[in-house]
């Protein structure tokens, strides 16, 4: 899953959003891009609760 985003920062509120969609859908990786910022900011959640 890839999650896209315009904000200044990303903080943990983000991250819990992502792997909460993670979670709902049984993915096991997820994508978490801000085009915000003057470098693109990017991080990599995996859900390790997932049942694959």
């Amino acid at each position: 899953m890839v999650e896209l985003k315009a904000l200044s920062e990303l903080n943990s509120i983000h991250q819990s959003q992502l792997l909460n969609y993670l979670k709902a859908t049984d993915l096991k990786l997820g994508l978490l891009v801000n085009f915000g910022q003057r470098s693109l900011e990017s991080k990599r959640l995996v859900n390790n609760f997932s049942q694959q």
